[in-house]
């Protein structure tokens, strides 16, 4: 499909256009990814992390040719990170030459140092500029990250797509970006941000959308393979672990068998490979052992009865 730069007109476009660059989407977020654009809305992306909610973002500024301007989010996260700060040394600069050439107006050396040729844009006030008359996808990545400090400084940017700077005054979005939040829900996200986004949970995909993804994102993996993983991540996540993998690991799980020239599982490589999958040595213990081999013989006999 070729790159379009037109916003879809219906749910099916919707879904096409993800399914454009190879994201698997339900209608539920297709819908909700719809209205968001439609109304000009941010779209609050909530789920595990792996899921796929950053991929969102990456999806629309391609199929859309749209710059994509990411936030990462962070502890400890300010405003001269996030939105702006001023270059201090090229003011200390321009301070030096006024007195130099004997300029006295104080007033025009203010204006001078303060001018936006000195001003250091960060992701906030990226986002608020167009580009070729486009707007930019703006991804606030793992907002959960920040405090609520931070979280109460995005409310006027949500609400009215501006930022004001006191040197400046009010620099204010021609055309509002498209606004993708996630968060991995490491805590909760106050209201009245929320208030102001279109909202949808990210859930981990049943597992014929799984199997459907690895075999978009890994098509050199054997087919019996690619059911084989699945089925066992599938496993996994009924289990009470630490980390349950996420879609990313399940893709990044079948690209290393595939590497290996892998056509089917067995302990040996499960145990071998175990930690593309799994992130934590106690979730990893726990499926050592008779554990793991359980869990792949019942993994297989359940796809051979499926057949």
């Amino acid at each position: 499909m070729p790159i379009t730069t037109a916003l879809p007109n219906s749910i099916d476009e919707t879904l096409s256009l993800l399914s454009s660059e190879d994201y698997v989407a339900n209608r539920a977020l297709a819908t909700v990814l719809f209205l968001s654009l439609r109304m000009k809305r941010p779209l609050f992306l909530e789920g595990e992390a792996g899921v796929g909610k950053t991929e969102i973002a990456k999806v629309l500024s391609k199929a859309l040719d749209r710059p994509l301007i990411r936030l990462q989010c962070y502890e400890g996260l300010d405003v001269s990170s996030a939105v702006y700060e001023w270059n201090y040394p090229a003011q200390m600069l321009e301070i030096r030459l006024a007195e130099a050439t004997g300029e006295d107006d104080r007033g025009a050396i203010e204006r001078n140092i303060f001018s936006e040729k000195h001003l250091i844009r960060r992701p906030v006030l990226q986002a608020l500029e167009s580009s070729n008359g486009r707007a930019p996808v703006f991804l606030i990545d793992e907002l959960d990250r920040t405090d609520e400090a931070f979280e109460a400084f995005l409310l006027e940017i949500l609400s009215d797509y501006q930022v004001t700077i006191p040197e400046l005054g009010t620099i204010k979005a021609q055309e509002p970006p498209i606004v993708i939040i996630t968060t991995n829900r490491t805590r909760e996200i106050h209201d009245a941000l929320k208030r102001r986004c279109l909202y949808h949970w990210v859930d981990y995909p049943a597992a014929d959308v799984e199997l459907e993804i690895v075999r978009l994102k890994v098509p050199g993996c054997h087919e019996e393979l690619s059911r084989q993983v699945v089925a066992y991540v599938q496993k996994l996540r009924q289990m009470d672990l630490f980390k349950s993998p996420g879609v990313a690991e399940t893709i990044d799980w079948a690209t290393a068998l595939t590497e290996l020239d892998r056509l089917a599982l067995d302990p040996e490589t499960v145990s071998d490979t175990i930690g593309t999958l799994l992130k934590y040595q106690d979730d990893i213990a726990r499926i050592e052992g008779s554990a793991g081999r359980e869990l792949l013989t019942e993994v297989k006999a359940e796809l051979a009865q499926a057949l």
